[in-house]
């Protein structure tokens, strides 16, 4: 837990700023919760072992620390690892322990993800998302300008297939019609 002592010991810690300690907060936060999902999934399947007596799921230290980009800003974090050696038994492939809070694949928040196309939409071009990402998360957010011309491609293309739906199954006039009356 995060205290606040006006004592000598802790003057370094106090003197982070709002968002530094906004952004340890959110740090300790989701490593407590990423440590109480393994010790749930551990506790589900503490029964099972194999024909030695030995638990089939246990604790296999932790992942390499990561940066996530959360709206607390960039987070490091070191995700527990699961050693799962059950099989399934329709498949014969083992069974693996995924994290619901932070799945491997994740190294920014849903949230940010979100920011990015209003940004865009409101005229920040391609080449200064790094820096005004940086003045905000605190690190360029792995979005460099080249990533940034892909998302807005992927944008577009959503965009097209937006556009081009049929609106007829929707009570409208089609989209045909919609770009006659246009």
């Amino acid at each position: 837990m995060l205290s606040v002592i006006a004592d000598e010991t802790t003057g370094a810690e106090l003197r982070l700023d709002l968002d530094g300690l906004a952004r340890e907060g959110a740090r300790r936060m989701l490593a407590a919760a990423l440590e109480a999902e393994v010790d749930a999934y551990l506790a589900a399947f503490a029964g099972e072992r194999d024909e030695h007596g030995r638990r089939l799921v246990v604790r296999n230290g932790h992942a390499r620390q990561r940066e996530i980009l959360t709206a607390a800003g960039a987070v490091a974090v070191q995700a527990p690892r699961v050693n799962d050696r059950r099989v399934d038994p329709v498949t014969g492939q083992r069974i693996r322990f995924r994290s619901v809070i932070l799945p491997p694949w994740c190294r920014k928040s849903p949230k940010v993800a979100e920011v990015l196309p209003l940004l865009y939409l409101h005229g920040l071009s391609t080449g200064d998302f790094v820096a005004a990402l940086e003045g905000f998360f605190g690190s360029g957010a792995g979005l460099s300008a080249p990533v940034i011309t892909r998302l807005v491609a992927a944008w577009q293309a959503d965009y097209q297939v937006f556009c081009q739906r049929d609106l007829i199954p929707y009570g409208g006039l089609g989209v045909k019609s919609v770009v006659g009356l246009a």
